[in-house]
């Protein structure tokens, strides 16, 4: 038997910060995902599946409670009127094209999430073309990150196309006795463990540079100045964009996909003795480069916010292990190796920041402080920055809902502040690229995509 995944009762001091601060929606933390499938589930047992899932995954049942007067951070507690189908919708699109689907997608990352009921709702989108279908994800950050995300969903689906029967689920048994992924354990058999056990080593391979982040302590980072420093510009407000052109911060969202062949990016990667991330992050900026020169607005640098995994291998599956790096990225590099270069000394020397291991202690800081106060804090952090960027290790191999079989899987990230983020989730050797805007900050959504779509070319021609 592995060992238990952990769903804490309260919420961590960075989950609670995430979950305040949303009294400005601007700072609004919801996670879309796309899923694209070859036909459509049966309802049915997708129902089955989702039911089941919701009493092995205590998250989903459970909605937040805010103690009175704020006297410790929010807790999760189990909503006594759980409603199913509330959270499990499904509908059928006019428009059976991607951009149908987008459309919806789009619409649900805009909106916020009803705080008394658990924070989640999955929506199947029938009649697509060729009989197929796709799932819409939202899900708020403050439940999980992108990392425990991908495992939470191995739960829910399937690794075969027609999986054995698990057999009943004894309710108070699995409330009373079992962890959440003790049972899910058991039930998925070897072949599906195995196959989950490949997502994990996928994953912690992916983040291993980063793991030691959280994990020395403080007087191994230096003298007490060199603390002080790091964290005065953690914490350093950023007046204002340093983009002319995507300045804008409205509610308004355009959501666009890209795929990218992952062995090539790879390869391109490895091309320019960088990592692959190197190469996502080194695509995106080349992509913003030539958007701004198109519109005749050239830079020489923007604020880039990348989140810096801190999951180690005993991190409970929810909640949030990261945390949210702001640095200037130069935008004046032609030749996309030494893009690649660059960018990828400059993250390295952002996740050896002190202040980066001491993430959640400054969250509980700022959580002492008013609602009101806290949130413009954070909020002048993250609305000075131009863009986001994020990448997810996903399943490499196939997995199932209702039968029908996953082909692509697009995360849209919250923009958090920023007029643009473009988020990596790998599965089955594609790069699925989501693009979430600021409709306002970047009208000509085709536009941004032609450069994006250049750009990302641009890179991958290393390869070869």
């Amino acid at each position: 038997m592995v060992q238990a995944e952990r769903f804490e009762t309260h919420m961590s001091d960075s989950d609670a910060l995430m979950w305040n601060i949303e009294k400005d929606p601007l700072l609004r933390s919801t996670i879309v995902t796309l899923l694209l499938f070859d036909r459509t589930p049966d309802w049915d047992t997708l129902v089955d599946r989702i039911e089941r899932g919701s009493w092995l995954i205590p998250r989903m049942r459970q909605r937040v409670a805010t103690p009175l007067l704020r006297m410790g951070p929010p807790c999760w507690s189990a909503d006594p009127n759980f409603d199913l189908l509330y959270h499990l919708r499904r509908v059928r699109v006019c428009d059976p094209s991607l951009k149908g689907v987008l459309d919806l997608a789009r619409t649900a990352a805009m909106a916020g999430f009803d705080r008394a009921r658990p924070l989640w709702e999955y929506t199947l989108v029938e009649g697509l073309e060729d009989d197929r279908a796709a799932m819409i994800l939202k899900v708020h950050h403050s439940m999980t990150d992108g990392v425990g995300g991908m495992k939470l969903l191995l739960m829910l689906f399937d690794f075969e196309r027609e999986p054995e029967d698990p057999g009943p689920l004894d309710r108070v048994e699995a409330i009373r006795s079992f962890s959440a992924f003790d049972l899910v354990w058991e039930s998925i058999g070897h072949r599906r463990r195995r196959a989950l056990g490949m997502l994990q080593r996928a994953m912690f391979d992916a983040v291993r540079a980063g793991r030691a982040l959280g994990t020395y302590p403080v007087e191994a980072v230096g003298d007490a100045a060199h603390v002080a420093e790091s964290v005065a510009k953690y914490l350093a407000p950023a007046t204002s964009p340093y983009s002319p052109l995507i300045s804008a911060r409205t509610l308004a969202r355009q959501l666009a996909t890209l795929d990218v062949p992952l062995d090539r990016l790879k390869r391109a990667a490895k091309a320019a003795d960088g990592s692959l991330n190197d190469a996502f992050v080194a695509s995106v900026v080349g992509g913003l480069a030539r958007y701004h020169e198109f519109h005749g607005e050239p830079v020489d640098q923007l604020r880039m916010v990348m989140p810096i995994n801190l999951r180690t291998d005993g991190a409970a599956l929810g909640g949030n292990h990261f945390t949210p790096a702001r640095f200037l990225v130069p935008m004046t590099f032609k030749d996309p190796a030494e893009r690649i270069v660059a960018l990828g000394s400059l993250a390295r020397r952002m996740r050896a920041e002190p202040a980066v291991a001491l993430t959640d202690a400054l969250a509980g800081v700022l959580n002492l402080l008013p609602t009101t106060v806290t949130t413009a804090v954070f909020g002048s952090m993250l609305k000075g920055s131009d863009f986001v960027t994020s990448n997810v290790p996903g399943a490499p191999f196939p997995i199932y809902a209702g039968g029908a079989e996953l082909e692509r899987m697009y995360a849209f990230a919250p923009l958090a502040g920023t007029a643009v983020n473009v988020a990596l989730l790998s599965h089955c050797g594609t790069c699925c690229i989501g693009v979430n805007l600021d409709a306002v900050a970047v009208p000509d959504i085709g536009a941004f995509m032609r450069c994006l779509d250049e750009a990302f070319a641009e890179v991958l021609a290393l390869a070869d």
